[in-house]
């Protein structure tokens, strides 16, 4: 019912991966001869089912218990997750996945000497809060009528923008100003670039996108979306609840300077004229190189370069180098964040992150060992 609701969506992956082992009673392991208890990792976490039963009878335990969790917490709640491009699938390989031949041209055209930066944190920033933020709706929230520029590559129908949402750069910003709306009892995303008020309960915007939660589906083939990349934010973003807990589980979205007129899934989208090989496609996947130790950091950074090292970075729009993209908070200690600036782009190196992909059409991640 719907008391199971919020239960579902604050357990972490763990407790996830567990409750769906246990459902279909796949908790008890061995080790040798000896039986172990029930294990926290045997859900969706690939890594130890296909370590211990291999990459066909892991993959298998994998999928069952993903939808073992999925079909009853839909069922229930309306609400529940999938294997994604940004999420937890992608550790066995990202970490692995080979370095481009001109990874050291790109980074130098990103800028190597350039540091890296939180583009997002506590307190506000020329009037406006710092990063990108989100807001969960209440179900039922109605929808009003959007005008788009780029209406040809934006989702059609009613946005559900409640009164004084969240802005980027606060309801005064000039900057991208995008909107981002979940919506629980749909399960679906709202996403809004350059969205401004019309006065009569409209709003006007550059582009939109809706996407739905239960699926991988991309955007079309050239269509943008809400960001430059055509890709979807939210997943992408950095958020302090997640640092607290003390794990970043997913890609992060960054900006570089310069790009070229290509993109790589999972993007769909190019925002650049130039053809030069040595800049970054949009979708473009950068990885922190190993020899960067996360313990010397202070404690609000460790799961963000662990997470960068682990998932990576995926280039989604223009703007400055190396910028992360994260949700405002005010329990962020901005000068925590400021540490990130000692990491350098020749930290980083460009991946090719071809060998994740099933379809250009989906964001679903091939789960190889």
């Amino acid at each position: 019912g719907r008391k199971d609701f919020i239960d579902c969506v604050n357990l972490d992956g763990w407790t996830v991966d567990f409750i769906s082992a246990r459902r279909l009673g796949l908790g008890k392991y061995k080790v040798g001869e000896k039986e172990k208890g029930y294990n926290s990792r045997f859900g969706v976490e690939p890594i130890e089912n296909i370590g211990w039963y291999g990459p066909d009878n892991g993959l298998k335990q994998m999928l069952s218990c993903t939808a073992a969790h999925f079909d009853t917490g839909y069922k229930l709640n309306q609400w529940a997750w999938v294997t994604n491009c940004w999420e937890i699938s992608l550790v066995p390989q990202v970490k692995n996945l080979p370095v481009l031949s001109n990874s050291s041209s790109i980074v130098s055209t990103v800028g190597s000497g350039a540091g890296l930066k939180a583009d997002f944190g506590a307190g506000l920033w020329e009037g406006g809060p710092i990063g990108i933020p989100y807001v969960v709706l209440a179900p039922g929230q109605p929808k009003v009528d959007v005008t788009f520029e780029y209406a040809d590559e934006s989702d059609p129908g009613g946005y559900p923008v409640p009164a004084n949402p969240p802005i980027e750069g606060g309801p005064d910003g000039a900057g991208d100003r995008h909107i981002l709306m979940v919506e629980p009892a749909e399960c679906r995303l709202y996403e809004l670039y350059s969205a401004y008020p019309d006065g009569d309960g409209t709003w006007s915007a550059g582009s939109g996108a809706i996407w739905d939660l239960r699926s991988n589906a991309q955007r079309p083939l050239g269509w943008t979306s809400a960001d430059a990349a055509g890709l979807a934010i939210l997943p992408g973003l950095v958020r302090y609840d997640e640092v607290a807990a003390g794990k970043v589980e997913h890609a992060i979205r960054m900006t570089v300077p310069l790009s070229r007129r290509t993109y790589l899934w999972p993007a769909s989208h190019y925002a650049s004229s130039s053809t030069d090989p040595n800049r970054p496609a949009m979708g473009e996947r950068f990885r922190l190189k190993a020899s960067v130790d996360e313990s010397t950091f202070p404690v609000q950074v460790r799961p963000i370069i662990v997470a960068l090292k682990t998932y990576g970075a995926i280039v989604a729009d223009n703007g400055s180098a190396w910028y992360l993209s994260g949700v405002p908070d005010e329990r962020w200690d901005n000068t925590q964040l400021r540490a990130l600036a000692t990491i350098k782009g020749s930290d980083f190196e460009a991946i090719d992150g071809s060998g994740l992909r099933i379809t250009t059409d989906s964001g679903e991640a091939r789960p190889l060992p």
